[in-house]
């Protein structure tokens, strides 16, 4: 929807800023998709992402399956890159009630993820939902259990700041900061000022950057959350900070805009129903359209739940209990599994291995044919991720 070349994007930040390291964020067997993609197309992609100046690859899985990971990371390694195995944080590791999600579960995941490969452990805080006093044990263990650089990805939903002694932090320019997005980089830095981790960066700079990004975020301003500031609603839902903006319109264009905080109460009983799972692009956006199938109809757990009852459930919801998306910590609810799936047995084994391999030789062929043209390996890379979107 932005009507640009990605591509030729990444070509000007490269030539721009020839010494940085540039980051990507790559969902595993997703790609950057929305859907399993057969593993030759996955690492077709990596390998023009690689060629184009990508240096560090932030691979993660939504639901933390790391066989659902091991094939782009590995395409990744092999173009000599930079892996970096991304945790998706849930739960409250210090809370003994989410004991699903405790101390041993991210360390044993951090250890299988450096097993597989991984240069570089992220802990991707999607939700905002970390701690500052869960942040220290959770960083201190990890440090422990593997010798990898940690790097902190987390949102500012909640309001609160973190000191945990990690490497790396992201960050986000100060106008374009906070609340679901990432921390604010102009306070960080001063913050770290005149301190054994100062980052020496000029913070007027800084300043003069944000000011640039302040002008052109008020030409989209009939976009903007309403979200005035830090929300602690968001230990209730654990809604992803990418996701919040999207399922709040998304409520309005159903009429629910006055119904939002039955949503966030529904999305977050819908996540139980589902097993308390990982939430994170596109296992969210399922959490998502049921919460909004079920304020809207009216429906509650019980009712769903209800052998007897019919319930018309959203493809996405269909998609993921089958197991297209790979499998959740614990497995699925098998009595809901069963109302869902209506007979049809589940996939338990990683969905990218029972694809057969894309053609790329008559898939080339025929998207040339139709445009009359030669593709680049971008384009074409494009193209097989998204062939609608690149026709259109």
């Amino acid at each position: 929807f932005l009507t640009e070349d990605p591509w030729e994007r990444l070509s000007l930040v490269r030539e721009a800023a020839p010494n940085l390291l540039l980051q990507m964020l790559l969902r595993g067997a997703n790609g950057v998709g929305y859907t399993n993609y057969p593993d030759n197309v996955v690492q077709h992609f990596v390998k023009q992402a690689a060629a184009g100046g990508i240096d560090l690859f932030r691979v993660f899985d939504c639901l933390n399956w790391v066989d659902n990971m091991r094939v782009a990371m590995d395409a990744v390694g092999a173009e000599g890159k930079l892996i970096e195995a991304a945790i998706c944080y849930t739960g409250d590791i210090l809370d003994p009630a989410r004991a699903k999600y405790d101390l041993k579960y991210y360390v044993a995941l951090a250890k299988e993820l450096q097993a597989a490969g991984a240069h570089i452990i992220a802990v991707k805080d999607m939700a905002g939902l970390l701690k500052p006093a869960a942040a220290r044990v959770l960083f201190k263990a990890l440090r422990e259990a593997t010798d990898l650089p940690i790097h902190f990805h987390t949102h500012d939903t909640s309001g609160l700041a973190v000191d945990s002694g990690v490497d790396a932090i992201d960050a986000a320019m100060d106008s374009l900061s906070g609340n679901t997005s990432q921390p604010c980089l102009g306070s960080i830095i001063e913050a770290l000022k005149g301190t054994e981790r100062d980052p020496g960066l000029d913070p007027q700079w800084i300043r003069n950057i944000s000011f640039y990004w302040e002008a052109v975020r008020n030409q989209y301003a009939a976009f903007e959350s309403d979200l005035k500031g830090p929300a602690s609603e968001v230990y209730l839902h654990e809604m992803p900070g990418g996701q919040f903006t999207n399922l709040k319109e998304q409520a309005r264009s159903l009429g629910l805009e006055t119904r939002w905080h039955e949503v966030a109460q529904t999305y977050h009983d819908v996540n139980l129903m589902f097993g308390d799972i990982v939430k994170v692009t596109p296992s969210s956006k399922v959490v998502g359209d049921m919460a909004l199938m079920m304020v809207s109809q009216d429906l509650t757990v019980a009712d769903v739940e209800n052998p007897a009852r019919d319930i018309a459930f959203p493809d996405s919801v269909v998609s993921m209990l089958r197991g297209d998306l790979g499998q959740s910590p614990g497995g699925w609810p098998e009595a809901l599994q069963k109302k869902v799936l209506k007979g049809d047995r589940p996939i338990t084994a990683r969905p990218g291995s029972l694809l057969k391999p894309a053609n790329l030789k008559a898939s080339r062929k025929e998207i040339e044919d139709k445009l009359e043209r030669k593709l680049s390996e971008f384009e074409f890379a494009s193209w097989l991720m998204y062939p609608k979107v690149f026709s259109d």
